[in-house]
Order: structure tokens, then sequence, then C-alpha cells
């Protein structure tokens, strides 16, 4: 089954991997990309997301819109992880420029114009949705589904002890979202640790693929396994494109649950920290939470797409 999706992204390495699955995949077709401000700085967020679409083949395809620059209420904090977000690499500017109709105002009529069939992949700070649910107060109902890379399931995070980073940048945005009745699904940075992390193995068997694909998987791929090996994290890690996958190929999902989910907008210690309760005596579920996958399946879906294009299935 097609799915029509738009990708929410502040655009750094895995943000541009997650990108090649609706660029790619044979079951995704990418109806449009909005600019969140997140990983690195915005303007280079913008390139980085109009270089992936080149990459895979697909300039002048695919509108990129320009989205909110600065969280709702909060100053904007950098990644640091990413390097520029593009590899640190030297690639050709590109041909296409971004549209001039703004990233929430896309997400309204792209929504409004194809009622329950646009799926949204939202993998970074949630400002752009927040800002689309204040401007249409159906948007979320219209919406067939929104999946989003956030949060920890009460666990640690990897930004602060209590917090995953894109709801610890704008964790107003993030309640505001969790509260407008979407059709959620959310991928953890807990689901990430244990199985979207990559090993020299397993990226080296990319890099011997020898496709420009893999190619561009391995040049911006290079910063994040640099930066995780200097905090002892054995890999690169890849929630982004496993959340976009899981929504073209829901046969990887093994094991997920309903529960209701909460972001702190109010704490010090504790901004972005994700609730997530699974006891309906308490509080009725807001979202599907994905507790397992099957992390094999994803690393050689991956390795098929980079191979291929994904079309050939």
């Amino acid at each position: 089954m097609t799915r029509r999706m738009i990708i929410d992204t502040d655009t750094a390495a895995d943000d541009s991997f997650a990108m090649l699955v609706g660029l790619c995949h044979e079951n995704a077709h990418l109806e449009a990309v909005t600019i969140v401000a997140g990983n690195v700085a915005f303007d280079q967020q913008v390139q980085n997301a109009l270089i992936t679409i080149e990459a895979a083949g697909r300039a002048g395809e695919v509108p990129v819109h320009l989205g909110a620059r600065v969280p709702l209420m909060r100053e904007w904090v950098e990644a640091s992880a990413h390097g520029d977000g593009k590899g640190n690499h030297d690639w050709p500017v590109p041909a296409q420029q971004p549209s001039d109709e703004r990233a929430a105002d896309a997400l309204v009529r792209i929504v409004d114009e194809n009622p329950g069939e646009i799926d949204i992949v939202a993998i970074g700070p949630l400002t752009n949705i927040a800002t689309a649910v204040a401007l249409d107060r159906e948007f979320a109902a219209k919406t067939r589904s929104l999946w989003i890379m956030g949060g920890c399931d009460n666990s640690v995070g990897n930004i602060t002890a209590a917090a995953e980073y894109n709801f610890y940048v704008d964790p107003e945005a993030a309640a505001i979202v969790l509260e407008a009745g979407f059709t959620t699904t959310i991928v953890t940075w807990t689901l990430t640790l244990q199985r979207a992390l990559w090993t020299r193995e397993q990226l080296a068997r990319i890099a011997e693929i020898g496709t420009p694909l893999a190619e561009f998987f391995s040049i911006l791929d290079a910063p994040n396994l640099e930066f995780n090996e200097g905090v002892n994290i054995e890999g690169s890690t890849h929630p982004d494109s496993l959340t976009a996958m899981l929504l073209v190929r829901p046969d990887l999902i093994t094991a997920s649950s309903r529960r209701f989910v909460a972001v702190e907008t109010r704490g010090d210690l504790t901004r972005g920290y994700s609730l997530m309760d699974h006891r309906e005596s308490r509080h009725a579920p807001n979202a599907t939470v994905i507790d397992d996958v099957d992390a094999e399946g994803f690393y050689r879906a991956y390795v098929e797409l980079l191979s291929t294009g994904g079309r050939a299935g």
C-alpha cells in the first residue's frame, strides 16, 4: 500500500535518511517536506533537505516548505551530534529552491485537499505541527496518521537525563500536538538505542554496496558515528529513518502498546520529559508507542533501499 506522506524535519543526517525512504521506497509517495528549527542552523537544514532530494534524483519533484525558525516559546537549542548535518561535505549547490508557501500553510492545505489520505512523519521538534493545529482545528481529524520520532519510554534521554531532544527543544508544541486528537504513533529514543543502532560492521557493509545512495549515506553518517563513539554509544543511531520505514513497512513492528503520553512543560530539570502510562484506568490512551521492531529486518530493508532505490521491492 502506497503511503502519501509529508516529512516534517530538522534536516541532519538521519533526517536525510528518513527522507530517502519517502523519496525512494516503492510504498511511499512524498508529497512535501517541511522544515522546522532543530538540529542545526535553519538555513543549513533547508540546504540539507534540497541536497537529499537531489541525491535521490528527485530534484524539482518534491516541494520544500520553510517553517518555524524558533520554538513556540523557547530559545532554540542546537544539537551537537551531527556536524553540519550533511557529513561536513562540500556538496554542489542544489538547483531546486524552497517553496514560497510556508510550512504550516502547506500542511493545512495538503491535508485539507486530501482528507484522510496524508500521513505526517514528524522527526524534529513539533513546532510546525502545533502551528498547523492552531491554524485549523480540524487538522488532526483530517490527517490519516501522525508518526512522531520523539520522547523516551520513561527513561534517560539524549539531551538531559529526563528528555529526548525533539521534545526538549519545544515541549509546548509537543504538548499541543499530543492533545490535538491525531491518530498518533511514537518511536522513542529508548527504542532507537535498542533496535536502530548500527555497528561499524553494519556500516562497512553499507559502504561496500557502491551505489551513489550508499556513498551519500556513508558520508552523511560519519559525524554521527564519531560523536556517538565519543559518548560511548557503539554505532550510529537511526531513529528518524526507523520511523519513516515503519510507516511503509509496518510488518517490521513486533510489539506496540496504547499509552497515555504527555510532555512536561513547566519543570526545569524535567523539561520535555515524556510520561508514558499504559494504565487506562488513570488516563485514556492518546498514542500508540512502538515497543519493539525487527532490528535486522529494518537494517536489511534500508540496505535494499540504498542498493536499489527501493523500487524493486
